[in-house]
């Protein structure tokens, strides 16, 4: 029997060269991770942020602003509190040019505010990816200015060591994303806590119930993702006729009380994205 190949990574994309985050949080961490795992040279990035305690081997670490000066930065990648921006925009206005793309993964701020505090940029991007970024399972929205389909392709490749890449038509899309993709996992992670705590209420030792709702939720989402089936399809082919999973699903369904919950969840989210949207452009 011939073993398989083992699985390579695809060879890192040109663009950017140099890239600097500003403000390397979980999330900007997470993304970090997941470009070193998928293949790029840690020389590409810069991390410039006072608190952080070190960088991954090789990544350099700023701590001033100064420090970053003349650096070329094709691209900035903004990863600090939304709030802090206005404070942060004028020293990080001085590190940009016009060769420079600005990528900001803080919520709520528009493209027209970041035109705003930082005109000198080539181009601007929002982008709103997850923690899974880190292991390149995160879906990635994305939406830009400025972006010619060059530079939309570079961007693309950019991002697909991350996850799944989806472009935007229209940026007030990006709270409904937020909700769904961004704040989505929370909402998943609080399942599988229920599901373990119900499996306690059934009997079952706590830690014997959590590996169990993990491992089931990882095979259902491993399956949904295989198969050719849509998810309501797959639940209805699990649910045997008076079985024991039509009952429970019976409790979901009534009066669409699954769906009511998680669309309550989802529009909560957005509608908080889009408030903190109105405070940036104050």
């Amino acid at each position: 029997m011939r073993r398989a190949k083992p699985e390579m990574n695809p060879p890192a994309p040109a663009w950017p060269s140099r890239l600097l985050l500003v403000g390397c949080g979980n999330m900007g961490g997470a993304m970090l991770a997941g470009w070193l795992a998928g293949g790029f040279a840690p020389e590409r990035f810069t991390i410039l942020d006072p608190g952080l305690a070190a960088a991954p081997a090789g990544v350099r670490l700023l701590r001033a602003p100064e420090e970053a000066a003349g650096g070329g930065w094709d691209a900035l990648l903004l990863g600090v509190k939304p709030q802090l921006l206005d404070a942060v925009a004028p020293t990080l206005a001085r590190l940009i040019d016009s060769e420079s793309v600005v990528m900001s993964i803080l919520a709520g701020v528009e493209l027209a505010s970041l035109a705003a505090r930082l005109p000198g940029a080539r181009a601007r991007l929002r982008i709103m990816p997850n923690l899974a970024a880190a292991i390149g399972k995160s879906p990635v929205a994305l939406v830009g200015q400025g972006l010619g389909a060059a530079q939309r392709a570079a961007i693309t490749a950019l991002m697909q060591p991350l996850g799944t890449p989806e472009w935007l038509d229209d940026e007030r899309l990006l709270d409904a994303v937020t909700a769904l993709g961004g704040s989505g996992p929370a909402f998943v992670y609080r399942f599988i806590a229920a599901l373990a705590e119900g499996g306690v209420a059934l009997g079952l030792p706590g830690d014997q119930a959590l590996r169990l709702a993990r491992a089931m939720v990882e095979g259902a989402s491993a399956l949904a993702l295989a198969a050719a089936d849509d998810p309501a399809t797959l639940a209805r082919r699990v649910a045997s006729p008076g079985g024991t999973t039509e009952a429970g699903l019976a409790v979901l369904d009534r009066d669409a009380a699954l769906t009511r919950l998680v669309t309550a969840c989802l529009v909560a989210a957005r509608d908080r994205g889009a408030q903190m949207a109105a405070a940036s452009r104050g």
